[in-house]
């Protein structure tokens, strides 16, 4: 591993500043689902360095020594929420709770230190609430907030996480949010700048034609309707009845699952013939099945976790200009009503297949896609670092 060099690295005028340094505390692994950061920070010019610190999570890949993923090194930290969950009960003790949290924060000042992100001028972003007390106490230039869920309303969140996230909104000096709805729900101080910066997509990614379709599709003859992100927010109860009421169609999942063995556990679907789970699938391939869906499905849970949420694959199955029937969840869905198939309930959804499965307006649906680019949305939030910066740090 090289690491860099920071000789000569010192607080100065912004006049002179020619790199820029980012602590960024996340709730997602680079590696494990494409996400907006990586989307995000992948695009940020050259006189940035970003140190990414992921959580440890049983069962995938972990980077115990960082790696390169461009500007960005990544490497792996286990913390509070990497406590097993026979004696995560035990968090609930305040000094237990601290002697869990020290390995973590030794083995993050060791790496911050060592990749040289241990200067004063450093800018610390937060998507990790479990992060927040220590991210609250760091030395820096400012501090940011990316609010991308509601971290506080994930089911077995404990009852002392809400004081992790409200320090670090004390002193927070700028927001970024995906929707209005999380907006609301995120407790600020007056004055602080709020940015809605929603999701987006890589469109020439996704609207190039790929004509070769997957093995594993090629061999499934017929339509095709298909799902793909997390597991973990699907409607079983909805995706098993298109299930029965479509049985010569077959519904194909692709993406990963943060429950251990999701797949094993979901007998409502996985003893159904016309419904094949194919896991996790590289971003490089992931345009190539879409393309390839006769009809692309989010038939996601409408709760007050997902009503705040900014679907990226609402414009990556946009962009990939396939027809796209979905719950209505979120307000995004709902502005996509023009060219996105959208029902209120099950038996709708159910009803809108047919419907859905013979719209032909691609060109409508790409052009829609256009207008979320990730690279506008990571000029915007560069920009928004920047001038926070300059403001904060002359």
């Amino acid at each position: 591993m090289n690491l860099p060099s920071d000789r000569g690295a010192t607080r100065s005028p912004i006049s002179h500043v020619s790199l820029f340094r980012l602590v960024w505390f996340s709730e997602i692994q680079w590696d494990f689902l494409s996400t907006r950061k990586q989307r995000l920070l992948a695009r940020f010019s050259d006189n940035w360095r970003i140190l990414f610190i992921e959580p440890f999570a049983l069962g995938r890949s972990h980077h115990w020594v960082p790696v390169r993923r461009g500007n960005v090194w990544v490497v792996t930290i286990p913390f509070l929420k990497s406590v097993p969950f026979s004696i995560a009960r035990l968090l609930n003790i305040p000094m237990l709770r601290l002697l869990f949290s020290l390995p973590g924060i030794a083995l993050m000042l060791f790496w911050v230190t060592l990749l040289g992100f241990g200067f004063s001028n450093r800018i610390i972003g937060l998507s990790n609430p479990y992060w927040g007390k220590v991210a609250s106490r760091l030395p820096c230039c400012f501090r940011f907030y990316d609010a991308n869920d509601d971290h506080l309303a994930f089911p077995g969140t404990p009852v002392w996480l809400k004081s992790r996230l409200d320090s670090y909104l004390a002193q927070a000096q700028l927001i970024f949010s995906v929707s209005h709805e999380l907006t609301s729900r995120v407790s600020v101080a007056p004055g602080v700048r709020i940015v809605e910066l929603g999701n987006g997509v890589e469109f020439s990614h996704f609207a190039t034609p790929r004509l070769q379709k997957p093995a594993p599709l090629a061999v499934l003859n017929g339509t095709i309707l298909g799902y793909a992100g997390a597991m973990d927010w699907l409607d079983i109860p909805l995706l098993a009845a298109t299930a029965r009421r479509f049985p010569e169609y077959h519904i194909v999942l692709i993406g990963p699952a943060y429950e251990h063995e999701w797949w094993q556990k979901q007998s409502a679907i996985n003893t159904l013939p016309n419904v094949h789970y194919f896991g996790k699938i590289a971003y490089s391939e992931l345009p190539a099945w879409v393309q390839h869906f006769d009809l692309a499905l989010m038939p996601l849970l409408s709760n007050t976790l997902k009503e705040v949420s900014h679907p990226n694959k609402l414009y990556e199955y946009t962009a990939a200009g396939v027809p796209v029937l979905s719950m209505n969840y979120c307000s995004a869905v709902e502005r996509a009503r023009e060219v996105v198939h959208v029902a209120s309930s099950h038996n709708e959804f159910l009803r809108m297949v047919p419907e859905a499965l013979v719209d032909r307006r691609i060109e409508a649906r790409q052009a829609f896609a256009q207008q979320h680019s990730w690279d506008s949305l990571a000029v915007t939030m560069e920009q928004e670092l920047r001038s926070a910066f300059m403001e904060r740090c002359p």
